[in-house]
């Protein structure tokens, strides 16, 4: 019973532990960046919680924040001075506060002090997979391959192209590449899509065109997923295969840019995901996300924390969704106030909080559906 329960291999330790490990980090480090910011602009703050619910153990800092752990870890908020609700979506009365109360309320301060506390939880999480990544790039470097083509798929788009072993990649869809995962990269999120690809054959450009098509195949933790390929294979002897080492600043760069291609390829897929043109499984929710947890820490300490790489920039490019209550539907009211000189009518504010409340709420739905019964 007690090897079922706390096993390693038990659903407690080997799924919920990591799960609940790496949610507390991301959400601590996005709290962080509204707390952080929120300060650094004079803003009082009252509570900086790491989870939903009843309180389970607190302090007070000197400042009067109460810093607490709650009941319910899925998320977490920070409640500033003036907030009547934890996600700001209601303001206490500006004549029933003291001018000490007012000088320090959040929603008595000028309106790029509001949109950059925001901004900042979002913009913490990305700067969290930044440190990341430019630790492993530091430590471990990157495995590189030149953009050969060893070996053509028979039946498949390149084949059908007119692609040849031997050719090198130039350019895809007018993107210089340098690597066989720069290509990779651009044709794994395009299925269907007509690709314009210019090879070196002999010394000589040639110009071709595929359509990417989607195939299942399995991640480094054993997942199927569904990507899109041309059906064109690497191999050492053409593709040189080798490992690069960078230094402090060229690992920050390196990280920098891999951050960039996943808010690319995030941008990407939601704009095909909402034409139709994405499979819905490739969306999931907490169980998924669990049981990725659970795969990533079975296979070590450096999985759990590329895992959380991963989900801090995802949960922040979530944020930035132009949908109140998340960050990014505060941030579209922040920016019409400056536009026309003073706050949206509360009236105003609180229709589009409930229409972007009920929206997350199908969407969390949704992924959560996809989990459990569709995706299975």
């Amino acid at each position: 019973m007690l090897q079922t329960l706390f096993g390693t291999q038990s659903v407690l330790i080997g799924t919920v532990l990591p799960f609940l490990i790496v949610l507390t980090v991301v959400v601590f480090v996005h709290e962080m960046g509204h707390y952080l910011v929120g300060r650094w602009c004079g803003i009082g703050v009252k509570a900086f919680s790491v989870g939903f619910g009843p309180e389970l153990i607190g302090f007070n800092d000197r400042s009067g924040t109460r810093w607490k752990l709650s009941a319910i870890p899925l998320g977490g908020y920070v409640k500033f001075a003036g907030d009547e609700s934890v996600t700001s979506s209601t303001a206490s009365p500006t004549e029933a506060m003291s001018a000490e109360e007012r000088a320090v309320a959040f929603h008595t301060q000028p309106v790029w002090k509001r949109a950059a506390t925001v901004f900042a939880g979002p913009a913490f999480n990305i700067l969290l997979t930044i440190v990341i990544f430019s630790v492993f790039f530091a430590l471990y470097g990157k495995m590189v391959a030149d953009p050969m083509v060893a070996e053509v798929r028979p039946g498949g788009p390149a084949a059908a192209a007119g692609f040849q072993p031997g050719d090198r990649f130039i350019r895809v869809n007018g993107d210089r590449v340098e690597t066989f995962s720069d290509v990779q990269r651009i044709v794994s999120s395009r299925a269907g899509d007509s690709l314009d690809f210019i090879v070196e054959r002999n010394g000589q450009e040639v110009r071709l065109t595929a359509t990417p098509e989607l195939t299942e195949q399995k991640d480094p933790l054993g997942n199927t997923i569904k990507i899109a390929v041309i059906g064109v294979v690497n191999n050492q002897e053409l593709g040189n295969f080798r490992r690069i080492e960078y230094g402090p600043i060229e690992s920050v760069t390196q990280a920098v840019r891999e951050s960039g291609f996943i808010i690319a390829r995030t941008g990407q897929f939601f704009s095909r995901f909402f034409a139709g043109r994405e499979d819905k499984c490739q969306l999931g929710g907490p169980v998924k996300i669990a049981t990725m947890a659970g795969q990533a820490a079975s296979q070590g300490i450096d999985w759990l924390i590329q895992l959380t790489a991963m989900l801090s920039i995802g949960i922040g490019l979530l944020n930035l969704f132009p949908l109140p209550p998340l960050d990014g539907g505060h941030l579209i009211f922040y920016a019409a106030e400056a536009v026309i000189g003073r706050p949206v009518k509360p009236a105003v504010q609180e229709i589009f909080f409930r229409l972007g409340f009920l929206l997350v709420l199908g969407f969390m739905g949704f992924v959560i559906f996809n989990d459990l019964f569709a995706c299975r």
